[in-house]
């Protein structure tokens, strides 16, 4: 295959402003997940503005998700970065973000402010829209991701071990041995001929975001340590989760979970009701950093922590994406690296899995009554076709009239 010659970005079409405005849209319409956020932009980029052809956009989506971070946001990222420069990438992350990310912010004051006054049948529901969520997630990845006899021994040997030994080393180190089992075991196929993205990025700028990326990886880590301060703290975690996620947003709770709860930062059904909550807001699943930010019992709180970790959550995208440009072509080629890919999104189907039993159905199932709103949940997403939402909705009122002394 011929070498792409990859440059710094050029002078660009559209203004930042103007990118902002049709990302601000969306932010405030694209309900669905991931998969529908994608959707929607080859819609509004490929089919209506033309921003980028058909190839070039399904180019740009499997590098996305080729890498760690939220593939919707990052392909936005990306959009963004082409049109108006590294000012239209912030645009377009604003304009995706704020909407979703500023309505959870306000859901978990509310929620610290008037918890007592919030029926406890609607907190359950949201908690019981988890498991149907979290369920429907599960089995759509494994249909996908865990295609072979391999596969999906990789996704039960990494729900087994982190179910057996909880936390976030044990998770991290079943996604290292899945890469590795991934790379000598899985054979993949060789991919069709493609149309190689415009954007342009030097790899001397790629060098040092990737550097910077590891950097902050392996540094904040150590800061926190000797720092004490609850808030180097939050950055760390939420950084490290943000550049350790694969799969998709869904794949954030497991890591989040293991280490905002035992801290003692969100109670558990707190953290629950928040994650339901966070399924019937457009834009990306990611916001919900925002929500645990705000929620936090020890400061920085309120809009400022929820902006902290919603900022933290993020960055490793936009350094990983950017710096990954320009030595996109050589790494799609690989096809050992494509298959240590693999063997990890055969991990995070683990990771996904071994969630929905604890602290997603330990946590939201105590009766019948639990279980068979779990059961309808998980129908209207699965078989009537229904967006999330409206199943967060539809739960959330389902609970507060379960709840009710009939």
């Amino acid at each position: 295959m011929p070498s792409i010659k990859v440059t710094d970005i050029p002078q660009q079409s559209s203004s930042a402003w103007q990118v902002f405005l049709v990302f601000l849209r969306l932010g405030l319409t694209s309900f669905g997940g991931p998969v529908a956020h994608i959707g929607y932009f080859r819609e509004e980029f490929v089919v209506r503005r033309g921003w980028l052809g058909e190839r070039s956009y399904t180019d740009l989506v499997a590098l996305c998700q080729f890498l760690p971070g939220p593939a919707s946001s990052q392909v936005g990222l990306a959009l963004g970065l082409a049109r108006a420069g590294y000012s239209g990438a912030l645009a377009a992350w604003l304009g995706f973000t704020l909407p979703s990310a500023i309505a959870m912010m306000l859901l978990a004051l509310g929620i610290s402010s008037w918890g007592e006054e919030i029926p406890t049948g609607l907190l359950q529901g949201l908690k019981v829209a988890a498991v149907a969520v979290v369920a429907h997630a599960v089995w759509g990845m494994a249909r996908s991701l865990c295609t072979d006899t391999l596969r999906i021994s990789i996704m039960t040997a990494v729900a087994c071990m982190v179910l057996m030994w909880p936390g976030t080393l044990s998770q991290l180190g079943a996604i290292i041995v899945a890469g590795i089992a991934g790379w000598w075991l899985i054979k993949p196929t060789q991919e069709i001929a493609h149309e190689a993205l415009s954007i342009r990025v030097s790899r001397r700028t790629g060098a040092i975001l990737l550097a910077i990326f590891f950097t902050l990886l392996v540094s904040l880590p150590l800061l926190a340590q000797a720092s004490h301060n609850p808030g180097m703290s939050m950055l760390d975690v939420f950084y490290r989760v943000g550049a350790l996620v694969f799969g998709g947003g869904h794949v954030i709770l497991p890591l989040l979970q293991a280490e905002v709860v035992p801290n003692g930062w969100v109670s558990n059904e707190i953290f629950l009701a928040g994650y339901g909550a966070a399924q019937a807001m457009p834009g990306p699943l990611f916001t919900f950093a925002a929500f645990l930010g705000a929620s936090m019992s020890t400061p920085p709180t309120g809009f400022i922590g929820g902006t902290l970790c919603l900022v933290a959550i993020f960055v490793p995208s936009f350094l990983i994406v950017v710096g990954a440009l320009p030595f996109w072509e050589q790494l799609r080629t690989s096809l050992r690296m494509r298959a240590a890919l693999a063997g990890v999104n055969a991990a995070v189907v683990g990771l996904l899995l071994a969630a929905l039993y604890h602290p997603v159905w330990t946590s939201a199932i105590h009766q019948s009554s639990d279980f068979a709103l779990a059961v309808v949940a998980l129908t209207a997403l699965v078989f009537w076709k229904l967006r999330p939402w409206l199943v967060v909705v539809g739960s959330g009122l389902g609970g507060w009239l379960l709840s009710l002394p009939w």
